[in-house]
């Protein structure tokens, strides 16, 4: 079968895994955001407490991303996905009979941190390098936008139960349905095309894989070492740190506890996240469409630009809720993760295909680390000030700074990407 074929079966795979992703990311991760407001009431724990189990969650998802696209090539996805995916089940089953601080931490900080790890935007980049020759940022595009379908799915749902049965009946939905997916995870996934004898999507060869027998912290670790003598490296991951910091750390996770602070309700406040979800599943699907034949450098300057003046409006938005809270919906839904294909790409142009997806695993955990920055920092700060304005205020002013900072980003390797389309 050649890449002509009508039958593709790398589409097929690719489909499996925004599936993965749509769950993990969004069923899971997003659930947390949906419980601050019960659990304050429940249990009478502040913001503070609560968002610094939600940052452990965070940065443990990005940390543990290298390590997850190294233990992949010893033991490959279909073990590892499904291991974590018995983890998160587990997780979210038990955290239904917590009673102390220390058990958020172990259910959503520790373990679901881990377990969302394995699962998360390194798998994307792992299947995009390992099955695809060609139309790489469109996929990516396309797996990204999987977290958006998955809020458009769940957020809604996990808004009705929280207002009626209670925050535990979210967590055993979220429990029930991991447990679901560990055998689809284990006998669903394959590894390489050629394990079934086909070439990559684009190309017309089969090629074997180069499978790795070396430790896989050993390996990771030594991606790091790479990237850490590469001003690429500093400047991909700085900026992807104030990604995850304008992200799922801070509108993720606060924006609904932010809405009940002006009285909106969960319910309501849930069909915004999901209104984002809508328009950044169209956002980041172009994302990938225009990562495949424009620089990117270009594309992340305005969408850091763009998405820095969205949160500076949020403040006002609130006070004209009924129009202003939909405009900063759609303004910055279109934006929310399109930043990915075109930082997996400049990831793979400054360090080839085969390290990439380790490396881009390290950059993903500069995300996840600014993105833990901001889940804990405006726990903090709405704790002190009793208002959100603040965090979105200042990380709407770092999305600024990173728009400046990515027009640096592989100049020292090519002086024509600016001017120069890329090929389809």
């Amino acid at each position: 079968m050649t890449a002509k074929s009508r039958f593709q079966p790398a589409y097929a795979i690719t489909a499996a895994i925004a599936f993965a992703l749509l769950i993990s990311s969004a069923a899971v991760r997003s659930a947390p955001s949906m419980m601050i407001l019960p659990l304050e009431k429940e249990f009478g724990w502040s913001a503070a407490t609560i968002s610094a189990a939600l940052a452990v969650n965070i940065g443990l998802f990005g940390l543990v991303g290298p390590f997850a696209a190294a233990i992949f090539e010893r033991f490959g996805l279909r073990r590892t996905i499904a291991s974590a995916f018995l983890l998160l089940s587990l997780a979210a089953g038990l955290s239904t009979t917590m009673t102390a601080p220390w058990q958020l931490m172990l259910f959503w900080g520790l373990m679901t941190g881990l377990g969302t790890g394995c699962v998360g935007l390194v798998v994307g980049a792992t299947i995009v390098n390992r099955w695809f020759e060609k139309r790489r940022g469109t996929v990516m595009g396309l797996l990204t936008a999987s977290n958006a379908t998955g809020q458009l799915i769940f957020l809604p749902l996990y808004g009705f139960l929280v207002s009626g049965p209670g925050w535990r009946a979210e967590a055993f939905v979220v429990s029930g349905v991991c447990a679901l997916l560990i055998p689809v995870a284990f006998f669903g996934l394959r590894e390489y095309p050629s394990d079934i004898g086909l070439p990559m999507y684009g190309a017309t060869a089969v090629t074997p894989p180069v499978r790795s027998m070396e430790n896989p912290f050993g390996r990771a670790f030594g991606a790091l070492g790479e990237g850490l003598r590469s001003r690429d490296f500093w400047l991909l991951g700085g900026t992807f740190f104030i990604c995850g910091a304008s992200t799922n750390g801070l509108i993720g996770t606060h924006l609904v506890p932010a809405c009940g602070d002006h009285g909106i309700p969960e319910v309501r406040a849930a069909g915004l996240l999901a209104m984002m979800g809508v328009f950044d599943l169209v956002g980041t699907t172009a994302s990938g469409w225009l990562t495949d034949r424009y620089s990117s450098r270009v594309l992340l300057f305005w969408y850091y630009g763009l998405r820095g003046l969205s949160l500076i409006f949020l403040p006002q938005a609130f006070g004209i809720a009924a129009i202003g809270l939909p405009i900063f919906a759609v303004w910055y839904g279109l934006d929310w993760i399109a930043t990915v294909p075109p930082t997996l790409r400049l990831t793979t142009d400054a360090f080839g295909r085969e390290r990439s997806a380790m490396i881009f695993g390290w950059i993903l955990a500069g995300h996840q680390l600014g993105a833990a920055f901001a889940a804990f920092g405006a726990g903090v700060i709405r704790t002190v000030t009793l208002s959100y304005d603040g965090a979105f205020i200042s990380s709407g002013v770092l999305c600024l700074c990173a728009s400046i900072l990515v027009l640096f980003i592989g100049k020292k390797r090519s002086t024509g990407e600016l001017s120069t389309p890329l090929p389809a």
